[in-house]
């Protein structure tokens, strides 16, 4: 199973430099996708952002929220987020080495948690924190 960080997410369902890899990484994936509830509140914000910032217009984020959804519906494994997971994530920011934010923590956490051997991330203090706990790590 592949832990989906929402760095990876985002760029199928806006455009970005990573847009063209990500969706060619995922038509290639024969074994099951998951990642956490967490990614719900993120890709929100991200969207959000984005609308702030001018990047993207309201109806586009609204059409990449829809498209979101149905991802999430046709396939992509959500796990909840539980207390175990919020403190080991809490344990693995505490690494000031590790330069995790809490939201990556929590991201890794959950991977951790669920047995993830795989972890799709771009980005990159989430990828040397995943490696660093042994998972095989995509890197966008």
């Amino acid at each position: 199973m592949v832990y989906l960080d929402t760095s990876v997410v985002v760029p199928l369902f806006v455009t970005e430099p990573a847009s063209n890899a990500v969706d060619a990484w995922l038509d290639a994936q024969e074994v099951p996708l998951m990642s956490s509830d967490w990614i719900v509140a993120e890709f929100a914000s991200a969207l959000s952002i984005k609308v702030r910032r001018g990047a993207l217009g309201a109806k586009l984020a609204q059409a990449a929220w829809k498209d979101f959804e149905d991802f999430c519906r046709s396939g992509l494994r959500l796990v909840p987020v539980g207390r175990s997971a919020f403190l080991l994530a809490a344990d693995l920011a505490r690494d000031a080495q590790s330069g995790l934010r809490a939201g990556d923590a929590l991201h890794l956490a959950v991977a951790l948690e669920t047995g993830a051997a795989d972890f799709a991330t771009a980005d990159v203090q989430l990828a040397a924190g995943a490696e660093a706990k042994g998972l095989n790590v995509t890197r966008f």
